[in-house]
Protein backbone atom coordinates (compact mmCIF):
# COMPACT_ATOMS: atom_id res chain seq x y z
CA UNK A 1 0.00 0.00 0.00
CA UNK A 2 1.53 3.38 -1.20
CA UNK A 3 0.37 6.62 1.16
CA UNK A 4 1.08 9.70 -0.43
CA UNK A 5 1.47 12.16 2.17
CA UNK A 6 -0.09 15.47 1.33
CA UNK A 7 1.52 17.23 4.82
CA UNK A 8 1.72 21.13 3.97
CA UNK A 9 2.20 20.76 0.33
CA UNK A 10 -1.13 22.28 -0.76
CA UNK A 11 0.77 25.62 -0.08
CA UNK A 12 -2.29 27.14 1.15
CA UNK A 13 -4.52 26.77 -2.25
CA UNK A 14 -7.42 24.34 -2.02
CA UNK A 15 -7.09 24.23 -5.95
CA UNK A 16 -3.42 22.85 -5.26
CA UNK A 17 -4.83 20.45 -2.70
CA UNK A 18 -7.08 19.38 -5.38
CA UNK A 19 -4.28 18.83 -7.57
CA UNK A 20 -2.36 17.22 -5.50
CA UNK A 21 -5.33 14.39 -5.03
CA UNK A 22 -5.82 13.69 -9.07
CA UNK A 23 -1.59 13.62 -9.53
CA UNK A 24 -1.67 10.84 -6.91
CA UNK A 25 -4.41 8.67 -8.66
CA UNK A 26 -2.54 9.33 -11.51
CA UNK A 27 0.67 8.19 -10.37
CA UNK A 28 -1.25 5.13 -8.61
CA UNK A 29 -1.30 5.60 -5.10
CA UNK A 30 -3.65 3.76 -2.94
CA UNK A 31 -3.81 6.46 -0.44
CA UNK A 32 -3.92 10.32 0.34
CA UNK A 33 -2.83 11.20 3.59
CA UNK A 34 -3.30 14.79 5.34
CA UNK A 35 -2.61 16.17 8.88
CA UNK A 36 -5.42 17.54 11.01
CA UNK A 37 -4.45 20.31 13.99
CA UNK A 38 -3.94 24.59 14.33
CA UNK A 39 -1.40 26.06 15.34
CA UNK A 40 -3.10 26.33 18.60
CA UNK A 41 -3.30 22.77 19.40
CA UNK A 42 0.06 21.95 18.29
CA UNK A 43 1.85 24.61 20.34
CA UNK A 44 2.12 27.87 21.93
CA UNK A 45 1.45 31.05 20.73
CA UNK A 46 5.09 31.82 21.50
CA UNK A 47 8.28 33.82 20.58
CA UNK A 48 12.04 32.92 20.86
CA UNK A 49 13.27 30.29 23.53
CA UNK A 50 12.35 26.82 23.29
CA UNK A 51 9.76 27.79 20.78
CA UNK A 52 12.42 29.21 17.68
CA UNK A 53 14.06 26.40 15.52
CA UNK A 54 17.51 27.21 16.45
CA UNK A 55 19.12 23.50 14.40
CA UNK A 56 20.89 25.79 11.20
CA UNK A 57 20.47 22.37 9.39
CA UNK A 58 17.13 22.27 9.29
CA UNK A 59 14.61 23.02 6.58
CA UNK A 60 12.62 25.28 8.82
CA UNK A 61 15.86 27.02 10.75
CA UNK A 62 15.20 29.96 12.43
CA UNK A 63 11.40 29.88 12.24
CA UNK A 64 8.86 29.87 14.87
CA UNK A 65 6.58 27.00 15.59
CA UNK A 66 3.23 28.61 16.07
CA UNK A 67 4.14 30.33 12.92
CA UNK A 68 5.59 27.55 10.91
CA UNK A 69 2.34 25.46 11.55
CA UNK A 70 0.21 28.29 10.37
CA UNK A 71 1.45 28.38 7.28
CA UNK A 72 1.53 24.42 7.16
CA UNK A 73 -1.67 23.48 8.30
CA UNK A 74 -4.55 21.95 6.28
CA UNK A 75 -7.93 24.15 7.23
CA UNK A 76 -9.78 21.96 8.45
CA UNK A 77 -12.98 23.38 6.30
CA UNK A 78 -10.86 21.52 3.24
CA UNK A 79 -10.61 17.72 4.17
CA UNK A 80 -14.35 16.80 3.20
CA UNK A 81 -13.68 18.54 0.02
CA UNK A 82 -10.42 17.04 -0.17
CA UNK A 83 -11.85 13.37 0.57
CA UNK A 84 -14.34 13.66 -1.62
CA UNK A 85 -12.10 14.24 -4.24
CA UNK A 86 -10.01 11.62 -3.50
CA UNK A 87 -12.71 8.77 -3.16
CA UNK A 88 -13.97 10.33 -6.92
CA UNK A 89 -10.21 8.89 -7.93
CA UNK A 90 -10.97 5.32 -6.38
CA UNK A 91 -8.02 5.87 -3.72
CA UNK A 92 -8.62 6.12 0.20
CA UNK A 93 -7.94 9.39 2.34
CA UNK A 94 -7.59 9.71 5.69
CA UNK A 95 -5.42 11.56 8.26
CA UNK A 96 -3.24 12.19 11.23
CA UNK A 97 -5.00 13.74 14.28
CA UNK A 98 -2.88 16.04 16.42
CA UNK A 99 -4.85 16.20 19.38
CA UNK A 100 -8.34 14.35 20.87
CA UNK A 101 -10.28 17.32 19.03
CA UNK A 102 -8.88 16.12 15.47
CA UNK A 103 -9.77 12.35 16.42
CA UNK A 104 -13.50 13.47 16.75
CA UNK A 105 -13.28 15.65 13.74
CA UNK A 106 -12.24 13.20 11.27
CA UNK A 107 -14.41 10.49 13.18
CA UNK A 108 -17.23 12.33 12.38
CA UNK A 109 -16.11 12.56 8.37
CA UNK A 110 -15.80 8.76 8.66
CA UNK A 111 -11.82 8.40 7.77
CA UNK A 112 -11.06 4.64 6.93
CA UNK A 113 -8.05 5.02 10.05
CA UNK A 114 -6.18 6.88 11.68
CA UNK A 115 -2.46 7.94 11.84
CA UNK A 116 -0.71 8.49 14.87
CA UNK A 117 2.74 10.86 13.78
CA UNK A 118 6.55 10.13 15.11
CA UNK A 119 6.86 13.51 16.97
CA UNK A 120 3.37 12.19 18.71
CA UNK A 121 4.35 8.64 19.66
CA UNK A 122 4.56 9.82 23.21
CA UNK A 123 1.08 11.28 23.31
CA UNK A 124 -0.82 8.48 25.10
CA UNK A 125 -4.05 10.00 25.15
CA UNK A 126 -4.33 10.66 21.31
CA UNK A 127 -3.77 7.02 20.80
CA UNK A 128 -5.80 5.79 23.21
CA UNK A 129 -8.59 8.43 21.54
CA UNK A 130 -8.03 7.25 18.02
CA UNK A 131 -8.11 3.27 18.89
CA UNK A 132 -11.23 3.79 20.73
CA UNK A 133 -12.94 4.46 17.80
CA UNK A 134 -12.07 0.72 16.35
CA UNK A 135 -10.88 2.10 13.36
CA UNK A 136 -7.26 1.01 11.91
CA UNK A 137 -4.35 2.98 13.34
CA UNK A 138 -1.13 3.27 12.25
CA UNK A 139 1.73 4.61 14.02
CA UNK A 140 4.97 5.68 13.41
CA UNK A 141 8.12 5.37 15.00
CA UNK A 142 10.73 7.76 14.55
CA UNK A 143 12.67 8.84 17.79
CA UNK A 144 10.78 6.27 19.98
CA UNK A 145 12.62 3.87 22.33
CA UNK A 146 11.53 0.45 22.51
CA UNK A 147 9.88 1.74 25.98
CA UNK A 148 8.07 3.96 23.85
CA UNK A 149 6.89 1.68 21.57
CA UNK A 150 5.71 -0.46 24.27
CA UNK A 151 3.76 2.09 25.54
CA UNK A 152 2.09 3.27 22.43
CA UNK A 153 1.12 -0.06 21.23
CA UNK A 154 -0.26 -1.11 24.82
CA UNK A 155 -1.68 1.91 25.35
CA UNK A 156 -3.26 1.46 21.15
CA UNK A 157 -4.45 -2.12 22.21
CA UNK A 158 -5.90 -1.33 25.79
CA UNK A 159 -8.23 1.50 23.85
CA UNK A 160 -9.64 -1.16 21.70
CA UNK A 161 -7.18 -1.27 18.57
CA UNK A 162 -7.50 -4.16 16.55
CA UNK A 163 -5.47 -3.63 13.62
CA UNK A 164 -2.44 -2.02 14.15
CA UNK A 165 0.66 -0.91 11.60
CA UNK A 166 4.34 0.22 12.85
CA UNK A 167 5.86 2.34 10.19
CA UNK A 168 9.62 2.64 10.57
CA UNK A 169 10.65 6.23 10.27
CA UNK A 170 13.81 8.22 10.98
CA UNK A 171 12.48 11.74 11.80
CA UNK A 172 15.46 13.84 10.24
CA UNK A 173 14.01 16.07 6.63
CA UNK A 174 15.72 14.30 4.08
CA UNK A 175 16.68 11.05 5.84
CA UNK A 176 19.61 9.44 4.69
CA UNK A 177 19.59 6.16 3.73
CA UNK A 178 22.70 5.23 6.41
CA UNK A 179 20.54 6.38 8.58
CA UNK A 180 17.00 4.85 7.81
CA UNK A 181 18.15 1.16 9.66
CA UNK A 182 15.16 -0.78 7.35
CA UNK A 183 17.00 -3.90 9.14
CA UNK A 184 14.46 -2.94 12.05
CA UNK A 185 11.22 -3.78 10.16
CA UNK A 186 11.10 -6.98 10.45
CA UNK A 187 12.22 -6.52 14.03
CA UNK A 188 9.67 -4.32 14.44
CA UNK A 189 6.99 -7.26 12.60
CA UNK A 190 8.09 -9.92 14.96
CA UNK A 191 8.11 -8.15 18.30
CA UNK A 192 5.25 -7.08 18.35
CA UNK A 193 3.02 -9.21 15.39
CA UNK A 194 2.01 -6.54 13.70
CA UNK A 195 2.07 -5.67 10.11
CA UNK A 196 5.28 -3.62 9.19
CA UNK A 197 5.53 -0.48 7.10
CA UNK A 198 7.88 2.19 6.17
CA UNK A 199 7.54 6.28 6.60
CA UNK A 200 10.21 7.22 4.26
CA UNK A 201 11.51 10.80 4.36
CA UNK A 202 15.14 10.03 1.87
CA UNK A 203 15.45 11.03 -1.68
CA UNK A 204 14.50 8.99 -4.34
CA UNK A 205 12.73 5.23 -4.20
CA UNK A 206 15.66 2.96 -3.54
CA UNK A 207 15.17 2.98 -0.10
CA UNK A 208 11.12 2.28 -0.01
CA UNK A 209 12.14 -1.04 -2.50
CA UNK A 210 14.27 -2.36 -0.40
CA UNK A 211 11.74 -1.88 2.74
CA UNK A 212 9.20 -4.29 0.66
CA UNK A 213 12.06 -6.93 1.00
CA UNK A 214 12.42 -6.90 4.79
CA UNK A 215 8.78 -7.30 4.98
CA UNK A 216 7.01 -3.57 4.86
CA UNK A 217 3.77 -3.81 3.35
CA UNK A 218 2.72 0.16 3.68
CA UNK A 219 5.10 3.05 2.51
CA UNK A 220 4.37 6.21 2.82
CA UNK A 221 6.04 9.36 1.17
CA UNK A 222 5.73 13.10 0.99
CA UNK A 223 4.38 14.33 -2.41
CA UNK A 224 4.30 17.50 -4.14
CA UNK A 225 3.59 18.72 -8.02
CA UNK A 226 7.19 20.09 -8.16
CA UNK A 227 9.69 20.99 -5.70
CA UNK A 228 10.59 24.04 -7.28
CA UNK A 229 7.15 25.08 -6.11
CA UNK A 230 8.64 25.28 -2.97
CA UNK A 231 6.77 24.34 0.49
CA UNK A 232 7.28 23.34 3.66
CA UNK A 233 8.05 19.79 2.89
CA UNK A 234 8.41 20.40 -0.67
CA UNK A 235 12.64 19.05 -0.50
CA UNK A 236 12.28 15.90 0.67
CA UNK A 237 8.90 15.13 -1.49
CA UNK A 238 8.25 13.11 -4.49
CA UNK A 239 7.22 14.24 -7.65
CA UNK A 240 4.11 12.90 -9.65
CA UNK A 241 6.53 10.91 -11.84
CA UNK A 242 8.46 9.98 -8.90
CA UNK A 243 5.71 8.63 -6.97
CA UNK A 244 4.73 6.46 -10.15
CA UNK A 245 7.87 5.06 -10.19
CA UNK A 246 7.43 3.94 -6.40
CA UNK A 247 4.17 2.19 -7.00
CA UNK A 248 5.19 0.40 -10.07
CA UNK A 249 8.86 -0.77 -8.21
CA UNK A 250 7.14 -1.46 -4.59
CA UNK A 251 4.55 -3.81 -6.56
CA UNK A 252 7.60 -5.25 -8.61
CA UNK A 253 9.57 -5.90 -4.96
CA UNK A 254 6.30 -7.46 -3.37
CA UNK A 255 5.48 -9.73 -6.51
CA UNK A 256 8.87 -10.88 -6.50
CA UNK A 257 9.25 -12.46 -2.56
CA UNK A 258 7.01 -15.39 -4.02
CA UNK A 259 7.74 -18.45 -1.83
CA UNK A 260 10.65 -20.77 -0.82
CA UNK A 261 11.20 -22.58 -3.98
CA UNK A 262 14.47 -24.10 -5.75
CA UNK A 263 15.01 -26.37 -9.25
CA UNK A 264 12.59 -25.52 -12.56
CA UNK A 265 9.74 -23.79 -11.86
CA UNK A 266 6.71 -24.11 -14.91
CA UNK A 267 7.91 -20.58 -16.85
CA UNK A 268 11.30 -21.79 -16.97
CA UNK A 269 10.70 -25.08 -18.63
CA UNK A 270 11.59 -23.09 -22.03
CA UNK A 271 14.67 -22.25 -21.01
CA UNK A 272 15.88 -26.04 -20.74
CA UNK A 273 17.10 -26.00 -23.87
CA UNK A 274 19.91 -23.57 -22.97
CA UNK A 275 20.81 -25.77 -20.17
CA UNK A 276 23.86 -28.97 -20.26
CA UNK A 277 22.83 -32.50 -20.73
CA UNK A 278 24.32 -35.52 -21.76
CA UNK A 279 23.91 -36.57 -25.14
CA UNK A 280 24.85 -39.22 -27.92
CA UNK A 281 27.97 -37.22 -29.81
CA UNK A 282 29.05 -40.34 -32.14
CA UNK A 283 26.37 -43.32 -33.32
CA UNK A 284 26.45 -46.35 -30.97
CA UNK A 285 25.58 -49.82 -31.22
CA UNK A 286 23.59 -51.80 -28.90
CA UNK A 287 26.01 -52.77 -26.58
CA UNK A 288 29.23 -50.57 -27.19
CA UNK A 289 30.45 -48.95 -24.17
CA UNK A 290 29.76 -45.42 -23.16
CA UNK A 291 32.91 -43.03 -23.50
CA UNK A 292 33.94 -39.60 -23.88
CA UNK A 293 34.24 -39.86 -27.32
CA UNK A 294 30.38 -40.71 -28.06
CA UNK A 295 28.68 -38.95 -25.26
CA UNK A 296 28.95 -35.44 -24.23
CA UNK A 297 27.55 -32.52 -22.14
CA UNK A 298 26.00 -30.72 -24.18
CA UNK A 299 23.00 -27.90 -24.79
CA UNK A 300 20.23 -28.62 -24.53
CA UNK A 301 19.31 -29.81 -21.29
CA UNK A 302 16.65 -32.99 -21.82
CA UNK A 303 19.09 -35.27 -21.43
CA UNK A 304 20.73 -37.01 -18.09
CA UNK A 305 22.13 -34.51 -15.42
CA UNK A 306 26.05 -33.78 -16.39
CA UNK A 307 26.67 -35.35 -13.15
CA UNK A 308 25.76 -38.84 -14.89
CA UNK A 309 28.80 -38.88 -17.03
CA UNK A 310 31.30 -40.50 -14.58
CA UNK A 311 28.51 -43.38 -13.82
CA UNK A 312 27.94 -44.10 -17.65
CA UNK A 313 31.72 -44.30 -18.74
CA UNK A 314 32.33 -48.02 -19.39
CA UNK A 315 28.22 -48.95 -19.02
CA UNK A 316 26.93 -50.68 -22.33
CA UNK A 317 24.29 -49.34 -24.42
CA UNK A 318 21.28 -51.20 -24.31
CA UNK A 319 20.00 -50.06 -27.77
CA UNK A 320 21.05 -48.61 -30.35
CA UNK A 321 21.21 -44.81 -30.03
CA UNK A 322 21.79 -42.79 -32.90
CA UNK A 323 24.01 -39.24 -32.59
CA UNK A 324 21.78 -36.37 -31.28
CA UNK A 325 19.78 -38.34 -28.76
CA UNK A 326 19.16 -37.48 -25.42
CA UNK A 327 20.82 -39.84 -22.59
CA UNK A 328 17.70 -41.44 -21.00
CA UNK A 329 17.98 -44.57 -17.78
CA UNK A 330 16.70 -46.67 -20.02
CA UNK A 331 19.13 -46.54 -22.55
CA UNK A 332 21.54 -48.21 -20.42
CA UNK A 333 22.38 -51.63 -19.62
Amino acid sequence: MVIAEMSGNHNQSLDRAFELVDAAAEAGAHALKLQTYTADTITLRQRGGDFQIKDEGSLWAGQNLHDLYTKAHTPWEWHQPIMERAASKGMLCFSSPFDETAVDYLNDLNVPAFKIASFENNHLPLIQKAASTGKPLIISTGMASLADLERAVSAAREAGCKELILLKCTSTYPATPENTNLRTISHLRDLFEVQVGLSDHTMGVGVAVASVALGATVVEKHFTLRRSDGGVDSTFSLEPEELKCLVEETERAWLSLGKIAYGITEKEKKSLVFRRSLYVSKDICAGELFTEDNIKIVRPGHGLEPFMLEKLLGKAAKKNLSKGNALTFEDII
